[in-house]
């Protein structure tokens, strides 16, 4: 049988998170802050919206330690981002990343957490990519578009206007949700899972794991 296994021990030793854990958490942390730099955009939204792979790590980590490790990854990343580039939304944009982040994290997570091989990594992932698509156009309508709108000086039918000079099918709110953001995050969610799966087994190798597909 086809099997995507990881630690099947908790994160914690000794009532303390365990020294390798820490290292890994530390590890997959830097690889994601980097990874947040290069950032594709696509031709159906404004480009504003940006995919990058940092959730790559962050899901990498929480298969093999938890969710709990992968929230904890998801959270340094976007606190030293911040740290680095600042806000124009005063933290509420980097508050609703996490919050975006996480909804594809916890329940693919959970998920695989429950069911060690690759058919339960493949059912967490598209569990986390529909909360994902969720979680992303709820934030984006009543939380990140309002809070560039005020940050840029810019009522959110001109954000909605950017969305109409690519696609004229976007002409409101709901419809840039539909059209831009829902898609948006159904792509990010499909390639970074794909390429998680990719990946897991051999980084599961070399943090010493009982990785095999």
């Amino acid at each position: 049988m086809s099997t995507l296994t990881g630690t099947h021990g908790s994160p914690k030793t000794g009532g303390r998170f365990s020294a390798r854990v820490l290292t890994v958490t530390g590890m997959f942390s830097a690889i994601a802050i980097v990874l947040m730099l290069f950032e594709i955009p696509l031709w159906f939204a404004p480009n504003f919206y940006k995919i990058d792979f940092s959730e790559v790590p962050v899901l990498i980590g929480a298969f093999t330690f938890g969710p709990i490790v992968g929230v904890t990854i998801e959270l340094i990343k976007i606190l030293v981002n911040l740290l680095i580039n600042g806000t124009t939304t005063a933290g509420i944009g980097e508050l609703a990343n996490f919050l975006i982040g996480s909804a594809l994290v916890i329940p693919s997570a959970i998920i695989y957490q429950k069911k060690k091989n690759l058919k339960g990594a493949t059912i967490g992932l598209i569990v986390g990519t529909v909360m994902l698509i969720i979680v992303g156009s709820l934030l984006n309508a009543y939380v990140l578009l309002p809070a560039y709108s005020k940050a840029f000086h810019m009522p959110i039918d001109a954000l909605v206007g950017m969305g109409t000079a690519v696609n004229p099918s976007i002409n409101s709110l709901s419809t840039f949700i539909l059209l831009a953001v829902a898609p948006f995050n159904l792509i990010k969610g499909v390639i970074v899972s794909i390429i998680t799966i990719l990946l897991y087994k051999k980084i599961g190798i070399i943090i010493n794991q009982d990785s095999n597909i």
